[in-house]
């Protein structure tokens, strides 16, 4: 499974409106080969300011950001769990994601029809918590026959899963997420198979007015309350702002952003949000002919970077020279940064840090 996220919401709260912006944006990024992969997903370069600085000291035919995969998923409605409106379709669709960009709308506007009659971000959550909640009940408790079934051999592995899917029963028949149990890494290895909805991380995204960016509407802080309550970041975004600055040419765009008073459109603090939702972060190679931000997860080795590069590379890894941009802008260029003795040679056992700027040593 690619590392991907969702975006979903109930109809009619702004979430296309939202991917389309993303998607524009993307498609606009200088020095981006944009595509997209299908009309429901994209590949959207995640914004690093960093890129930038490296350049300057760093000149380079290109400069290539890291990419994060978006997919918009069919919108919700209630009873989407028993197969009402597109359910079976938006629960086949988020399976395969691996993390929730969730869309909730917080602003009345009578013009703008809502699917439950009224604005409630608290309750729009439930809803959609509560159809992932019953999908999951549903998966769990048919692997849960089965397990039983198989444990009666006495088989430990077996014994050991039809605990742990008793456990997972138990949570989300309470309405718990699964993602909220107190689970060991062996329970979860036991349950991986059921790809429970609940099990994935969650973003909430908070569509606002044109003249709330900051998110004071009551709406905005009954959802800011249930992130925290859920320990889940909460991105402020205008949909109609979003539209209209992705689809501006990049001088326009950055005088409608000055006329606003933001530094950056929202959606670069959306996508680096959801990048880090998926547990990726970026290190960097720098060279005339290129400067690239290469994703890997949190924790890779410096051999495992290496092969996000090229797979040789991680098999014939020898050792990385290592620095940071903050030492780039000390020092000026590499030699200098060398001359200090800050350039780090680090070898197989290093866990590479978000933002090292990498040079990569391997064998023919």
């Amino acid at each position: 499974m690619s590392l991907t996220a969702g975006i979903v919401g109930l109809p009619n709260v702004g979430k296309s409106t939202i991917f389309n912006a993303l998607t524009e944006a993307g498609a606009q990024s200088e020095n981006y080969p944009f595509c997209t992969i299908d009309p429901n997903v994209g590949i959207v370069p995640v914004p690093d300011p960093r890129l930038k600085v490296i350049e300057k000291y760093v000149p380079a035919q290109e400069v290539i950001p890291a990419t994060v995969e978006i997919v918009d998923i069919a919108g919700l409605v209630r009873g989407a769990s028993e197969g009402e409106g597109l359910g079976n379709k938006f629960l086949a669709n988020i399976r395969e994601v691996t993390a929730i960009l969730h869309v909730v709308r917080c602003f009345d506007d009578e013009n703008v029809t809502h699917v439950e009659g009224e604005v409630d971000p608290v309750r729009d959550v439930e809803i959609i918590d509560t159809e992932l909640t019953l999908a999951d009940l549903a998966t769990v408790e048919g692997r849960l026959e089965k397990a039983r079934r198989r444990a009666k051999s006495q088989e430990k592995e077996e014994i050991e899963r039809v605990g742990a899917l008793e456990k997972v029963y138990e949570g989300l028949a309470e309405g718990r997420a699964a993602r909220s149990l107190d689970l060991t890494q062996r329970q979860w290895e036991l349950v991986s198979d059921c790809h429970l909805l609940t099990a994935k991380p969650v973003l909430y995204i908070a569509n606002v007015r044109d003249d709330d960016l900051d998110g004071e509407d009551p709406h905005v802080d009954a959802l800011r309350e249930l992130a925290s309550t859920h320990k889940s970041e909460l991105v402020i975004v205008s949909g109609s702002i979003e539209a209209e600055l992705a689809e501006l040419p990049a001088e326009e765009r950055q005088e409608m952003l000055d006329g606003l008073g933001i530094d950056e459109p929202a959606l670069n603090v959306l996508v680096r949000a959801a990048y880090r939702l998926l547990g990726l972060h970026s290190f960097f190679t720098a060279g005339e002919k290129e400067i690239r931000a290469w994703t890997i997860p949190k924790g890779a080795t410096a051999p495992e970077a290496a092969g996000v590069i090229h797979t040789d590379f991680q098999k014939q890894f020898i050792r990385a020279e290592v620095f940071t941009v903050a030492d780039l802008e000390s020092y000026g260029d590499e030699a200098a940064i060398r001359s200090a003795g800050e350039m780090r040679l680090e070898g197989k056992e290093y866990v590479v840090k978000d933002g090292d700027v990498m040079h990569i040593r391997h064998g023919a």
